[in-house]
């Protein structure tokens, strides 16, 4: 399969003495500025996240556990959800569960920097989108008052972030983020796709409970071993997945000439209707068992798409600041 495609001359990543000007690679102040952005907005939404690859089947971030205080009468106004029938029943008085949230809730970035996302037909590349989402997150995360780490990984390394509460911490993110994504280039060859798996193994060790694991990447290289990393991941952690995705990888300039390439070997291909529908239908079946793989697991998946703002398309899935 081919990793990457372009239709001749539209690609941001071919043309790289004009990088800066097109956004492919992000500079360290375009995500330092993106702390504004954060401000008052929460990762953790007040409603089901729902998303075009979930379809009608919502799911729900947990968001910050709770703590049991105590168990006490019965007050007007108290929610009736929090009755505990049993203690009712037991001293045949209404009685009810109080419970206070936890103060933190450390936030882990997995975020992928290999070359299958060094790809972008307008705005940005899929890197770039992933390393914003992730500098969005993690100043959220900070204004919170929550520790925030990462696992940045590309085709050869993989760099990990321990969780901390600091400003410092966040801007060796974003240092790390510029750095990796730096590496990437047109000709950087066939994309590792075991670094996925072995971004998650390191994930599920870093993140052994009551962590909100965000995970921003394309899931190239998605397998077996991918659902039984994000399955454990997802047993006592809050996971949120964004795939994301450029729309010329979802659907083809019909009538024209595209070069595609897998890193490797380069061809012209000339796209017709018949070529684009089964373009169409491959790009849907892979977001189809991805999202299925996902969802059966209880994970959310948010579609991150190049063309768009990262910061209005997080506020339109998770809803408003708080």
């Amino acid at each position: 399969m081919f990793k990457s495609l372009t239709t001749k001359g539209s690609a941001l990543g071919r043309d790289e003495s004009a990088a800066d000007s097109t956004h492919v690679y992000p500079t360290l102040e375009s995500l330092v500025r993106l702390r504004f952005d954060a401000r008052g907005f929460s990762l953790l939404p007040h409603q089901p996240v729902s998303s075009l690859l979930s379809g009608r089947h919502a799911s729900r971030l947990r968001g910050r556990g709770l703590t049991f205080e105590e168990l006490r009468d019965y007050r007007p106004g108290d929610d009736i959800r929090s009755i505990d029938w049993r203690a009712t029943a037991r001293l045949r008085k209404t009685h009810v569960r109080v419970y206070s949230e936890e103060r933190e809730r450390p936030v882990l970035l997995v975020v992928d920097q290999r070359s299958c996302m060094f790809f972008g037909s307008a705005r940005t590349t899929k890197a770039t989108a992933a390393a914003e989402l992730a500098a969005l997150a993690a100043w959220s995360a900070l204004d919170s008052g929550d520790r925030v780490g990462a696992i940045i990984f590309g085709d050869d390394d993989i760099v990990e972030v321990r969780p901390h509460r600091s400003r410092e911490n966040v801007l060796r993110i974003c240092h790390e983020l510029v750095r990796m994504n730096r590496l990437l280039k047109a000709d950087s060859g066939r994309s590792n796709p075991s670094k996925l798996n072995a971004a998650l193994r390191r994930a599920v060790s870093v993140a052994n409970h009551d962590h909100l694991v965000v995970l921003a990447t394309d899931y190239f290289g998605n397998d077996n071993d991918t659902h039984r990393h994000a399955t454990r991941l997802a047993s006592h952690n809050d996971v949120l997945a964004t795939l994301v995705y450029d729309p010329l990888g979802a659907s083809l300039p019909i009538d024209g000439g595209a070069d595609v390439t897998d890193g490797s070997h380069e061809t012209t291909v000339n796209v017709t209707a018949r070529v684009n529908e089964r373009y169409v239908e491959q790009f849907r079946l892979l977001a189809e068992e991805i999202r299925g793989r996902l969802r059966s697991i209880r994970i959310p998946v948010l579609p991150i798409c190049t063309h768009e703002s990262i910061v209005s398309q997080l506020l339109n899935a998770l809803g408003e600041r708080r």
